[in-house]
């Protein structure tokens, strides 16, 4: 009997096979999760006491802000694990993970914004955690115009690598920075140290729409990467075989 391992999912040949089997089940539960989540946040969540109606746009800001924070540490790891142990795996997830994490990082911008003007009377304010998380989103785009300008695909990686690594020192600031400066940013709608401060449904509602973020964020990740896969493995043979057995 063949044994078990975990680490022959590190071959692209093999996990190229096992996300295309992934993929459809995590975008069923993103589907599924985006819909629960969104009905529990704008039709059963009570209207918050203080901020009305308005209030609902964190039950997308929020997640999106934490995605984006959560998916740069993760592409700054993979990146790491093929710098140091040169795995091919790793660098194409690192690369599969920037564009999911600039687009949360993008959108929990855009709803800020949307948010900030009826809160605060503008759409945007020099606070400490809105500029520390616009650096996060240059550092996104900066990673894959890095990887993008080099053509050498090894040196694209490494490079890549060195800036993700660098740029994961922002994350703490972004998380911290309500505790550390006096900020207009309010405090974290979730800690771990303490009981939530927000209604039941709105919770629920809240991480109803993280689950569905994850589930998308893995979904569309997995599909990345198996394009980064075909890419890069074009010339060996198993690549040859796949595509000639699609013609058929």
């Amino acid at each position: 009997m063949k044994e078990f391992s975990l680490f022959r999912f590190a071959a692209p040949k093999v996990f190229y096979g096992l996300a295309g089997k992934m993929i459809p089940w995590f975008s069923l539960l993103a589907v599924g999760f985006a819909i629960a989540g969104l009905y529990v946040g704008f039709f059963v969540a009570p209207t918050d006491a203080q901020q009305g109606e308005a209030y609902r746009i964190i039950f997308i800001h929020v997640p999106a802000a934490w995605m984006s924070m959560f998916i740069y540490l993760l592409m700054a790891a993979y990146a790491g694990f093929g710098l140091v142990l040169n795995t091919r795996l790793s660098d194409m997830m690192a690369r599969a993970l920037a564009p999911t994490g600039a687009l949360f990082t993008f959108i929990a911008l855009w709803t800020g914004a949307l948010w900030g003007k009826p809160m605060w009377g503008a759409y945007w304010v020099w606070d400490a955690r809105l500029t520390s998380e616009l650096i996060l989103l240059f550092l996104y785009l900066g990673f894959m115009a890095l990887q993008a300008a080099i053509d050498d695909t090894r040196r694209a990686d490494k490079a890549g690598a060195v800036l993700a690594l660098v740029g994961a020192v922002n994350v703490p600031i972004i998380y911290f920075s309500v505790k550390w400066w006096n900020t207009l940013h309010q405090g974290a709608s979730v800690s771990m140290t303490k009981s939530p401060s927000m209604a039941a449904t709105m919770l629920t509602g809240m991480l109803l729409m993280a689950l569905a973020c994850w589930m998308y964020s893995i979904a569309v990740s997995l599909a990345r990467v198996r394009c980064e896969i075909l890419e890069r493995e074009r010339k060996t043979t198993w690549v040859a075989e796949l595509i000639e057995g699609m013609k058929k």
